[in-house]
């Protein structure tokens, strides 16, 4: 028994080096951690429970069958985060550079399996050069045994991809299914084809940082959702971001213990907007004031920051935030921030998660790039993930919600359940300056009268009250006692109940 015991201690530890050291060290000189050490930061400690080490591959074709390595590339497993369960595949780049075999899928996608049985979030960790290219077709049936599952997860459980290194080819294609997508600066990179491809297909030169670096995704693709500076950074904010998600679409949100007054008063948001309504103030600013402990978890910040989208907590329980920024284009509605705000509304729709809108929008950003990208239809998808939302959904209008835009911006039409207006309020079609002049065309001539028009104008339209009489806003708040209306509303809504009807799927405008 003791020579058993013995022999079962020496594969672990065998499995556990991976490729070797001479490899290991390889990974640490690039800056990046190993799939064992990434786990071990990610999960609390001593809660990993590895499923698979002893896994290898069965391909005998190119000499492989001279090449084996115990866990075939892929690490696999569950353990908790703050206590609670997780599931987790982390691709091992220091075996077959990752690569992507027919075991190797066949341990991912058990993983999957278990996730989806028991209802709790699953977290990949990739750092891989796409499939392993000596089994061939084998290796491209196991990424679509991948695919398969996370479509059929998707809206049941978290899905988390966290991109630390290369991912390319057909690797791009799990994340890009999965809820959100966090990538690692200047150590990993994500697309379709890389440099070397592309150089030879369209003659461009590029880098791989230039292809698919986490500056160009983060910045202008929107296909992450976030960079940080180095794995550890990466790892420890998908821990906090954990905390936020409920475990799957039937359990409630993580209630955690929260020190801060829901009826506290803010008396620095009285003044929070400037009496300029073309002078430009941080929305950031009234979320961070009005969650607990000013703690807010944005999603994308460094895209489309015309619109600001995140997870904070509100009486300890959590609560998604979408808001117009007006420092950045006054806060306008254009294609990005449209896909950007639809895509997190669905998101938190899913996962019974309420949504806070706060609005200033001047409306949607004119001008042919726009119309010619499809604007429209862009549009339409954020109009749609509210219209369908059935979560309790709190809006506070805070200065201006012009136009279509004001429709679009969880209105009390889309069943915006609590609509609430600050007194600095200009709910109407258009501005005053631009309403004058289709209006009172005739008189464009005679500045008095312009002058005239524009000042009654305003005193009739670019007020809260219109909308107030005709029961689309509920109330008309003072600034400083936001957090309070917005934490009662979102109590009284905690037993809220609404179902859309039956339907197979929906066909929202894509």
């Amino acid at each position: 028994m003791k020579e058993i015991l013995s022999e079962l201690e020496e594969r672990r530890e065998q499995a556990r080096l991976g490729g070797g050291q001479r490899r290991i060290d390889a990974q640490h000189t690039r800056g990046k951690l190993t799939a064992r050490e990434r786990i071990e930061i990610l999960l609390d400690e001593g809660s990993f429970e590895e499923f698979d080490m002893f896994v290898q591959h069965r391909c005998v074709d190119f000499g492989m069958e001279k090449n084996k390595a115990a866990g075939d590339g892929v690490v696999t497993g569950w353990g908790t985060i703050n206590g609670r369960k997780v599931f987790i595949f982390a691709k091992d780049f220091t075996v077959f550079g990752g690569s992507l075999s027919e075991t190797h899928a066949q341990k991912i996608t058990k993983i999957q399996d278990m996730a989806l049985k028991n209802r709790a979030p699953i977290i990949g960790l990739f750092d891989a050069g796409g499939a392993r290219i000596q089994e061939g077709v084998a290796a491209l049936g196991g990424y679509g045994e991948v695919f398969q599952r996370n479509v059929m997860a998707s809206g049941v459980i978290p899905q988390i991809s966290v991109i630390m290194g290369p991912c390319a080819g057909g690797d791009v294609y799990s994340p890009a299914m999965t809820d959100f997508i966090f990538m690692v600066k200047d150590t990993s990179y994500m697309f379709v084809t890389g440099p070397d491809v592309v150089k030879t297909v369209t003659n461009e030169t590029v880098t791989a940082e230039e292809l698919g670096g986490a500056s160009v995704h983060a910045t202008k693709s929107s296909i992450a959702d976030g960079a940080f500076e180095n794995d550890v950074e990466a790892l420890l904010q998908i821990r906090r971001l954990i905390d936020f998600l409920p475990a799957n679409n039937t359990a409630d949100a993580p209630q955690l213990d929260y020190y801060d007054d829901p009826n506290r008063l803010e008396r620095s948001l009285d003044t929070l907007v400037p009496d300029n309504p073309n002078k430009p103030y941080d929305m950031k600013e009234l979320i961070r004031k009005t969650v607990d402990e000013g703690d807010f978890y944005e999603i994308q910040p460094s895209f489309a920051q015309n619109i600001i989208t995140g997870f904070g907590r509100i009486e300890g329980t959590t609560v998604g935030f979408v808001a117009n920024q007006p420092l950045v284009l006054a806060g306008v509605l254009d294609s990005d921030a449209s896909r950007k705000a639809a895509r997190f509304v669905r998101f938190c729709d899913c996962f019974n998660i309420p949504v806070v809108t706060y609005v200033d929008v001047p409306g949607f950003l004119p001008g042919t790039a726009q119309e010619y990208g499809g604007l429209i239809k862009h549009g339409a998808k954020l109009l749609f993930a509210y219209a369908e939302a059935t979560v309790p959904k709190v809006t506070v209008i805070t200065r201006k919600a012009y136009g279509g835009a004001y429709d679009v911006m969880a209105s009390k039409h889309l069943r915006g359940d609590v609509n609430y207006a600050w007194p600095s309020a200009q709910i109407a079609v258009m501005g005053a300056k631009g309403a004058v002049e289709i209006i009172f065309r005739a008189d464009m001539s005679d500045p008095d009268k312009i002058a005239e028009h524009t000042k009654s104008y305003e005193d009739r339209f670019l007020s809260p009250f219109v909308a107030a009489e005709r029961g689309y806003i509920d109330e008309v708040i003072m600034p400083h006692s936001t957090r309070r209306r917005v934490s009662r509303a979102l109590q009284m809504l905690r037993d809220k109940k609404l179902e859309n009807p039956w339907k197979k799927h929906d066909n929202i405008p894509l």
